[in-house]
């Protein structure tokens, strides 16, 4: 059994403690000393200095991972699954690695956006100079001219990016529980229209600009000795300086600053932007949305900003598990009503596929997703079936919603 360096160093104390708790009443101070002492020990930094060098691949043959044909990531040399503790008592190391490997899967998913289900890259603004930040969206060929029917797909908040689902099913489960890909490949193959939202890219991270601080000395007129005696005890300051952020950050993590991407700073931001510069322009007659968790709050949002254009343009929205609020998000009564005709959400559930589920807030229709599945917090996402899908409906139906959305998924007229 390993024991850490922080182990170490508190250990002595720990034992102090315990002799002084057996002592009287005079021992208290003592014991008040040593807690204050404690309490002005930042374990999470003694802990970084255990830790290997955050140097990770940033290829999935780095990480001797890769998609097996059923989709699933498996260890190239063994084919396990993914393994999270990859070393043992290092929560916070495994965590980076986690997400270093994450960031590669975000990447791996984009290319199959292009590659795989032929979308287009768009970058936002529109308008966007060569210098400043920007985000992106990713559309088909036809989703601004196709006569008949558009599909948006917006993801939940976190980590996922545009045709992500939940990074944990992609990595624990399978590319077509975690990600959308077959929800817009049946939508393409059934003649939709695609457009994918990326509402989580709302800034580009820049590493802090170091502030460089003139030395006195360079405008100063004071004697020559007295400028030396200065400089010598700068020096010995940032020596101090250094030694302590050696300490105090061992793994020189970069300090980084958020720049935000104009018009696209927050997923209800980046909603209403998609809208009015792509989604309101297409010639789609019926425009459908299927939303998980808070893109249901982004589509809201969206409605109360733009209610009479929403209402003229969208037949039909499924909602999964959204994290909406009516109430707090203060939506008229024409939205309410609105939303009870034609949205629909399902929810982690027990009961039956499409059984009621009762709701206190007086929105749209809340039904299950025949059972719970507790990966990423909520429903896991299912492809659609290969049964055949009839035309569109009377907006006012309830049977309108890809199948898919819950883990054996609603019913899909479309």
């Amino acid at each position: 059994m390993s024991i850490s360096l922080s182990s170490l160093i508190l250990l002595p104390i720990w034992i102090s403690m315990a002799h002084i708790q057996q002592g009287g009443p005079d021992e208290k101070e003592k014991t008040t000393a040593l807690k204050d002492l404690l309490s002005r020990i930042d374990l999470d930094e003694l802990m970084k200095k255990d830790e290997p060098p955050l140097d990770f691949p940033d290829t999935l043959e780095g990480f001797e991972y890769a998609f097996n044909e059923k989709g699933q990531l498996r260890h190239i040399k063994t084919g396990e699954p993914f393994v999270f503790n990859y070393r043992e008592d290092l929560h916070r190391w495994n965590q980076k690695r986690y997400e270093a490997l994450g960031e590669i899967i975000t990447k791996y998913v984009y290319d199959l956006l292009e590659k795989d289900c032929n979308l287009k890259k768009i970058s936002i603004p529109v308008d966007a100079t060569e210098s400043e930040p920007k985000s992106f969206i990713f559309m088909s060929e036809d989703a601004l001219t196709n006569p008949q029917k558009l599909m948006v797909l917006i993801h939940g908040s976190g980590v996922v990016r545009a045709g992500q689902w939940a990074r944990r099913l992609i990595i624990n489960e399978d590319l077509d529980s975690g990600t959308q890909i077959p929800f817009i490949k049946r939508a393409m193959d059934e003649g939709y229209g695609v457009i994918v939202l990326n509402p989580n890219e709302n800034y580009i991270e820049v590493e802090k600009p170091k502030i460089h601080v003139q030395s006195s000395s360079d405008s100063s007129d004071e004697p020559a000795e007295k400028r030396e005696r200065k400089d010598k005890v700068s020096k010995e300051t940032k020596k101090r300086r250094d030694f302590y952020e050696k300490y105090r950050n061992p793994q020189r993590e970069k300090e980084m600053m958020q720049l935000y991407i104009r018009e696209n700073g927050s997923p209800e931001e980046h909603a209403v932007y998609v809208w009015d510069h792509f989604i309101a322009q297409s010639a789609a007659e019926n425009v459908f949305f299927v939303a998980h968790s808070y893109g249901g709050l982004a589509f809201v949002e969206l409605m109360i900003q733009r209610e009479a254009d929403v209402k003229s343009k969208v037949t039909a929205v499924a909602l999964t598990d959204s994290v909406h609020n009516v109430w707090h998000q203060e939506a008229g009564k024409t939205i309410r009503e609105w939303m009870r005709e034609n949205c629909c959400n399902w929810v982690s559930s027990s009961e039956p596929l499409d059984t009621s589920v009762e709701s206190m807030l007086p929105d749209c229709p809340r039904v299950s997703a025949a059972r719970v599945a507790f990966l990423h917090g909520g429903l896991l996402l299912s492809p659609w079936p290969s049964s055949p899908l009839p035309g569109p409906p009377h907006p006012a139906s309830a049977a309108w919603c890809p199948r898919g959305i819950g883990v054996h998924g609603p019913p899909l007229v479309l």
